[in-house]
């Protein structure tokens, strides 16, 4: 066992790229969910988004068409879903399930041909100036311009829904879609655009496995990172700046984990590799023995417009 082999800079620079898809699905879900809709196929538009973007960057060697295209088509995935709860008004839990085994497949076909391949990657953007700070510099100044994005979408998501009116009316929606239909708002309109917001986040964090951090495909590459998304929103109790410390937080075991098999710790692997998850359960047990925890007061509940 050999700890030196860990560098703290590279460690926590490392963390920021590991949390980064799981980042851009939770805060797209967090959405959702605000807006009153429980949707569990962020998995299944993650590896869609992934098998999408990477498809595209094949073919254009253009990462960033790739990422546009990505979204697209976790959007047009999430519409699916959002068609079937909020027009033809199916079990939400139940569609949701059905969307991830969807996706699942549907990447599985598309990427067949694409199994093995390599991609061109973002190139990582140098800031001037500040990338030359000592320890926080190569930290926080030199990454690829997703992460940057991603962090510019939770701002954004912050602000929009707490100092606008439309964030007060999709938190409207979420609290009580009865009263918001009586005040006149479009309550599925709302919802459509949430889930549609959500659908894209999703893609690009898929797109952000297959294109930065692994960028080749590997069918099932997501490998549970929508679950660990949506219990994110959980414990961040649904409010962007904890999605960003709970993705920030995952992120880091994740990477720790493999810097601590890789520095041979007598650990078994299996115990090491399945401990990101593992922490997920403590912390939703440790929430959920706290009673209540700010949920939306309309989440998963059908929308039935009287007129």
């Amino acid at each position: 066992m050999d700890l030196s082999q860990i560098n703290p800079i590279l460690l926590i620079a490392s963390l920021m790229v590991a949390a980064t898809p799981i980042l851009l699905a939770a805060i797209g879900e967090a959405v959702v969910e605000k807006a009153g809709v429980l949707n569990l196929g962020v998995e299944g538009m993650m590896i869609t988004g992934a098998v999408v973007g990477f498809a595209i960057t094949v073919n254009t060697d253009a990462p960033a068409l790739g990422f546009v295209g990505a979204a697209i088509a976790g959007a047009a995935l999430s519409m699916l879903f959002g068609v079937l709860t909020q027009y033809l008004l199916s079990n939400q839990v139940a569609t949701g399930l059905g969307l991830t085994l969807f996706g699942l497949g549907l990447s599985s076909l598309i990427g067949k041909p694409y199994e093995g391949m390599k991609v061109t990657t973002l190139p990582k953007m140098e800031i001037p100036f500040l990338s030359d700070i000592p320890v926080l510099g190569p930290i926080l100044f030199k990454h690829d311009p997703m992460i940057y994005v991603s962090l510019m979408i939770i701002a954004g998501t912050w602000y929009v829904l707490k100092h606008t009116r439309a964030g007060l009316i999709l938190r409207g929606v979420g609290e009580n879609h009865d009263a918001a239909h009586a005040l006149g708002y479009k309550v599925i309109r709302v919802r459509l655009m949430a889930i549609a917001f959500g659908g894209a986040c999703a893609g690009m964090g898929g797109a952000y496995i297959s294109l930065v951090r692994v960028p080749q495909w590997v069918d099932g590459m997501t490998a549970g990172a929508g679950w660990i998304a949506l219990a994110i929103v959980v414990f961040a109790s649904w409010r962007p700046w904890r999605v960003l410390l709970g993705a920030y937080l995952f992120g880091g075991i994740t990477v720790l984990q493999l810097n601590l098999q890789a520095a041979g710790v007598p650990v078994p692997v299996e115990i090491l590799a399945m401990s990101p998850y593992v922490i997920t359960i403590v912390v939703l047990v440790i929430i959920s023995l706290k009673g209540h925890h700010g949920a939306p007061g309309a989440l998963g509940k059908i929308f039935h417009a009287t007129h």
